[in-house]
């Protein structure tokens, strides 16, 4: 029977162990990945670390390339948009490098584990902790395993039990895909150190250690009880524990990876020596200490932020007023006791089309959040296509970095969703690619500034890869990426980040984009060649193409930057710069965005054929959303155009898509279509027979393309706080695109809104209540809105201020 949904605990449950990659529970810490399977008989864990890639620093220009640039812009300019487009494979250049493993730790079991009771096996991921439990019995003997991977310890975490003393035995060892060797330390450590290949090749085709590129080294710690228990050497290479109580196990690994512009070779780390002193900066810890300590770190960031979504309409505060706080961490129980649910995650996957259970956009939404904790935290790599979590040498699209959509959309829920420390490796990385885009920008298109294509890696690759020109030239990557700069400023105005961090990169965009504007024959400032990311059109002449100039969301995201860019240099007192100066006698002379005949917004400069009006990407809706140049305030028939946009481009596509399209209605206040896409990604998606591009979940709540990329469970979060709270720096929504119907009853608590502000909402019956609105420091908020009513207000900093359903003011 099923539970109620406001009864449902925040926890990803399994009845059975995983049989497929995507069936296993992730943990993270930022750095390090396990995925646990939660095998009886035998068990795998499989380890990633983030700075595990092929190849070494590259070489991101081509002295070539300027003459091919000429030779496409003129066949554009003849409208010969096919044989540009042609063309246009001269600018493209070498692959990317790709994502690899770390390995496996593998537990084997005595044979009486073989018959272990499956009707009381549990497995789950305990969102609240970030703890991943696997329960089950054999005979009269209970086992338990925790697991959890640590932040401030830098160490993955596995507690091995059983209720009666003596009756735990089993092989452990070590192993990777990768070159490596493994031997034993002392009496209880497995030491693995090995290396991933200087290039893009198979590891299988090397074996000298001089062709490796970055190092790694991974040990793995074990101590047993006092009580009962004996540790033995095998094969001079694995472990062996018989007769224990308990065992924990602790994963610690690095690797010689010193920065995108260190060549490995050059490396001064010591992969093994720093694993040994991390095991020695925690060995004094217990594994209550561990826990406790591990717990403290994540839910200060996890329960800044909650959900509650009802269908009743019994008390939807569940506690009273609103409040406005950061929740006290706790060490909560492990105990599995209260928690034996027999009713797995996917099944409720598989029921939400007929029950719709709220509690399950409750659990996706705060799995977004988990998701992201657990794969960026300052000083880490930032989160790759499928955060830091894979299992292969050669991982679908390497992995890698994708800059036309899937690399931004892990970032959207960090700053509303109250997790803007994650992205800070994102920042990170920005810099990386600035310094070599200047490069690429400088010798490619003999351009000022800093440009990054669609693609990359961990050395910071910004020239374009190799493969088709329709997703391969694609120069907007960087600009893209500098939103999420301004979009910091706007979510804490933190002045200092505006200016020492944000303000220098987006001055080497904007450079380049000055650069790369050319003067069209119709009078404005236009883009050549330009491509809308992935998607092809008809030529006039009937032949297929992707080149031309000006596409809507070359435009769309230009604009965006200059708008940002001239605001900040306000906000800075730089607006007298020589190139501030220039970017306002650009602004005005950029191509503008157009309606096609169709009522839609036109996708390339002239109104192409599509041949695919369906396509998953929705890149010239770009100003729609997460831009902010197509408002209903501010531009009303491109608004409307939007809507039509949407409704033409159809609700099916991957996970990625679908989230996109979410958050777009609801920018667009249309909470029925909003809600129409939410209910589209929960299918439950079968990982032998699952097809491409109809999204979806796996068991274990991956996001599906399929196959799996990370960009959707990040997408569908921040959607969901779209739905319920937008912003600009002075203007705040309340409710804007609530389906009413579905969750006429909820809460949220911890949203972060534009302008440095924390919002807090409860709504009854599909009525605003109460909102509270609260920042620690000055705010740039002016107004608040709810559907028809409009407050002004002077905030003031510290001061919490409530609001009933009638936007009056209660304090």
């Amino acid at each position: 029977m099923m539970k109620t949904a406001e009864a449902w605990p925040l926890k990803v449950t399994f009845t059975e162990p995983a049989k497929h990659w995507t069936d296993a529970i992730p943990l993270g810490n930022g750095r390090l990945g396990a995925m646990v399977w939660g095998g009886v008989a035998s068990e795998i864990i499989q380890l990633n670390e983030d700075t595990l890639w092929t190849g070494t620093p590259g070489v991101y220009t081509d002295s070539r390339a300027p003459e091919a640039l000429s030779e496409v812009r003129k066949l554009v300019d003849q409208e010969e948009y096919s044989k540009a487009t042609e063309a246009a494979a001269k600018l493209t250049g070498n692959p990317a490098e790709v994502y690899q493993l770390l390995g496996d730790i593998r537990l084997d079991f005595d044979y009486s584990h073989l018959t272990y009771g499956e009707e009381g096996y549990l497995r789950e991921l305990d969102l609240d902790t970030a703890t991943a439990k696997v329960k089950y019995s054999v005979g009269d003997v209970e086992f338990e395993r925790e697991h959890f991977a640590s932040y401030p310890s830098q160490v993955i975490v596995t507690k091995i039990s059983g209720n009666k003393p003596g009756k735990l035995s089993f092989t452990v060892s070590l192993d990777s895909k990768l070159f490596h060797q493994t031997y034993i330390s002392g009496k209880n450590r497995i030491i693995m150190e090995g290396g991933c290949p200087s290039k893009r090749i198979p590891p299988e085709h090397f074996a000298k250690e001089n062709e490796l590129g970055i190092k790694f080294s991974a040990i793995l710690d074990l101590k047993i009880s006092d009580r009962n228990g004996v540790i033995n050497i095998l094969d001079g290479k694995n472990l062996k524990v018989e007769g224990a109580d308990w065992t924990v196990l602790l994963l610690v690994a690095s690797s010689s990876f010193s920065g995108p512009f260190t060549q490995p070779s050059d490396s001064k780390r010591e992969p093994t020596s720093e694993c040994l002193s991390i095991l020695n900066s925690i060995s004094s810890l217990s594994y209550a200490d561990l826990y406790a300590n591990h717990v403290t770190d994540y839910q200060e960031l996890f329960h800044r932020v909650s959900l509650h979504l009802l269908k009743s309409t019994q008390d939807v505060s569940r506690g009273g007023s609103l409040e406005i706080k950061r929740l006290a961490p706790s060490v909560v129980d492990l105990s599995l006791k209260d928690c034996a649910v027999a009713v797995s995650t996917s099944e409720r996957v598989k029921a939400f089309q007929t029950d719709e259970d709220p509690s399950l956009v409750e659990l996706l939404f705060q799995y977004g959040r988990y998701l992201l904790i657990s794969c960026s935290r300052p000083g880490s790599q930032v989160a790759n296509l499928q955060g830091i979590w894979n299992k292969d040498l050669h991982p679908t699209w390497d992995g890698a970095p994708h800059l036309n959509i899937n690399l931004e959309m892990n970032y959207w829920p960090s700053l509303p969703c109250n997790l803007s420390e994650c992205q800070e490796p994102l920042f990170d990385y920005i810099s990386s690619l600035s310094l070599n885009g200047r490069e690429t920008a400088r010798v490619n298109y003999k351009a000022n500034g800093w440009v990054v294509h669609h693609k990359s890696d961990i050395w910071a690759k910004s020239s374009a890869s190799d493969g088709d020109v329709v997703w391969a030239l694609w120069p907007m990557g960087g600009a893209w990426l500098c939103t999420h700069l301004w979009e910091q400023y706007a979510y804490t105005l933190d002045e200092d980040f505006l200016r020492y961090k944000a303000y220098p990169l987006l001055e080497g965009c904007v450079s380049f984009l000055l650069s790369w504007l050319i003067e069209g024959n119709e009078g404005f400032l236009e883009t050549n060649p330009s491509t809308s990311p992935e998607h092809m059109f008809t030529a006039p002449n009937g032949e297929p193409a992707c080149v031309s100039r000006s596409s809507t969301m070359d435009m769309a995201i230009i604009k965006e930057v200059f708008s940002i860019f001239l605001s900040a240099a306000e906000i800075l007192g730089r607006d007298k710069d020589h190139i501030v100066e220039e970017v306002r006698k650009a602004q005005p002379r950029l191509r503008p965005t157009e309606i096609a005949s169709d009522g839609c917004i036109m996708e390339w400069v002239k109104d192409f054929k599509d041949p695919d009006v369906h396509h998953r990407h929705l890149s010239h809706l770009f100003g729609l959303f997460p831009g902010h140049t197509i408002t209903s305030e501010k531009s009303p028939a491109l608004f409307e155009a939007a809507e039509k946009s949407l409704h033409k481009r159809g609700e099916e596509g991957p996970g990625w898509s679908i989230t996109w399209k979410t958050a777009c209605w609801a920018r667009l206040r249309n909470s029925y279509n909003a809600y129409k896409m939410i209910k589209r990604l929960f299918k439950l998606v079968d990982p032998n027979q699952g097809v491409q591009f109809e999204g979806g979940l796996y068991s274990n709540l991956f996001a599906a393309h399929p196959p799996f990329q990370i960009d959707a469970n990040f997408g569908f979060t921040a959607a969901i706080a779209e739905v319920l709270v937008q912003s600009t720096l002075e203007d705040l929504f309340l409710l804007p695109a609530l389906p009413q119907e579905k969750w006429p009853n909820g809460s949220v608590e911890g949203l972060k809104a534009r302008g440095g502000t924390t919002i807090s909402i409860r709504w009854r019956e599909g009525n605003l209540e109460e909102a509270a609105v609260w920042s620690n420091h000055h705010t740039t908020l002016k107004r608040i809105h709810y559907r028809a009513s409009l407050v002004s207000a002077n905030f003031l900093p510290d001061v919490l201020y409530k609001f009933d359903g009638q936007l009056k003011c209660l304090n």
